[in-house]
């Protein structure tokens, strides 16, 4: 579609149709839908580097990707918004391995049906699943899970994921030994107080797509979506100290006018600019990084605690693939959920603890381990209890705007909905014609 020609009412030269706040996923999306359509852009970012949460760094030639971000192949919205194929998706491997009682287990692809997965007793013996007619019903679920329209899941009664799970008639086995270990590490919730509907969403994307991240590891995607702006547009290391619907002030570049205006950061930041946006709970995510000189697994599969010593899900990067650790490296991340009283030494006082849990649910010992990193974000995902609102509104005023995850949903698919919606409403408000997109619930 043609850019849109209008008047611009800047008060001067250099001043941009619209100011995004924050070059987070939100705000990079939005830019870039806006940029499409002819407008003039500028996106500030207080720090130096994109990304906000969904960021990778590199440590002694190891790859850390920050907060344990998974894409889902599933999710509608990265597809249309993102190019796939130069990122390089590499799959985990279907289904899980689940800890519990001291031995794992295999849970088949989610994807198999559900004759198959009985025949072939992936899980070997009968474990805490039962036997193979629990897994066969556990299949059969998930595959009828995938097939449910979107709208007759959000026209479902809500209540929490976690009394859902138990009033959706599978055994108690199924539930704690593979459903709510999955779910507490997809919505990094262990209490799984997320509204059922969510959960089933999510629980829906599983079983119809692929969980995978980008070979350069998740910062690839904010990556991404920054090339894709015009040059110039993306400036790093500038303050936002207040907003309007006529521009923002900086904390060192002055005053920056705008026909638009919109707030795309965090949602404690945004409430700070803000006053009066509603600011979510938070799941706090913990994530340690270690190195071994050999993989303690032989392929990319999810490795989830169903015992609830404290970890949730363990994943060896360096399988998903080679470049995330040095020549002869392995590197493993593992996930700690929930609030914690760390002591003096912080989350790193923990690392013994977390490290010794590690060998019993790889069968390894993991004394001779590195201890790389670890990284704890206490508002690393806003909360999403029932009644959860899918649609909260990006347009405040006319020329003032929000997006992020706590606009939507907490997740990848969220985040790009939300910017797409901000970017609609100012394009709307200017006056410039709106293609009609599927606004896509799915989580």
């Amino acid at each position: 579609m043609p850019a849109y020609d209008f008047t611009r009412r800047a008060s001067r030269p250099t001043d941009p149709d619209v100011v995004v706040v924050g070059a987070g996923v939100a705000g990079l999306a939005t830019a870039r839908a806006l940029a499409d359509r002819g407008l003039d852009v500028q996106v500030l970012e207080t720090t130096e580097r994109v990304g906000g949460r969904m960021a990778t760094r590199e440590l002694d030639g190891f790859r850390l990707d920050h907060g344990g971000h998974l894409l889902n192949t599933a999710y509608p919205e990265p597809a249309r918004r993102l190019d796939l194929d130069r990122l390089e998706l590499r799959p985990l491997a279907p289904g899980a391995l689940v800890h519990s009682g001291g031995r794992r287990y295999r849970i088949g692809d989610p994807q198999q049906t559900p004759a198959r997965q009985a025949a072939a007793r992936q899980a070997g013996p009968r474990g805490p699943l039962g036997s193979p007619l629990d897994r066969a019903r556990l299949a059969a679920a998930l595959g009828r899970l995938a097939a449910t329209p979107v709208p007759r899941l959000l026209a479902r009664p809500e209540t929490t994921a976690a009394r859902a799970l138990g009033d959706r008639g599978l055994p108690a086995r199924t539930v704690d030994g593979f459903l709510r270990p999955l779910l507490s590490a997809l919505l990094s919730d262990p209490a799984l107080s997320t509204s059922s509907r969510v959960a089933d969403l999510v629980l829906r994307s599983y079983a119809r797509g692929r969980l995978a991240l980008p070979a350069a590891g998740i910062g690839a995607v904010p990556d991404q979506l920054a090339a894709a702006l015009p040059e110039g547009s993306l400036r790093l290391g500038v303050e936002v100290t207040s907003v309007s619907t006529a521009g923002v002030e900086t904390a060192r570049h002055g005053r920056i006018a705008a026909r638009a205006v919109v707030v795309a950061t965090d949602a404690p930041a945004a409430a700070g600019l803000l006053p009066g946006l509603r600011l979510p709970a938070f799941h706090p995510v913990t994530t340690y990084y270690h190195a071994a000189d050999r993989s303690p697994l032989g392929e990319p599969v999810l490795l989830l605690d169903a015992d609830r010593s404290g970890v949730s899900h363990s994943l060896v990067l360096s399988e998903v693939d080679p470049s995330y650790a040095p020549s002869g490296r392995a590197l493993i991340a593992t996930t700690v959920l929930g609030r914690h009283t760390f002591d003096a030494g912080g989350p790193s006082g923990d690392e013994p603890v977390v490290r010794r849990r590690l060998g019993e649910l790889y069968g390894t010992s993991t004394d001779g381990w590195e201890f790389l990193a670890v990284r704890h974000v206490p508002d690393a995902v806003p909360a999403m209890p029932p009644p959860h609102h899918f649609r909260r509104s990006v347009r405040l005023l006319a020329g003032l705007y929000v997006c992020g995850d706590h606009r939507d949903t907490s997740t990848v698919q969220g985040t790009l909905v939300s910017g797409r919606r901000a970017a609609e409403a100012v394009l709307r408000d200017l006056g410039v014609p709106v293609a009609d997109e599927a606004a896509d619930v799915a989580a």
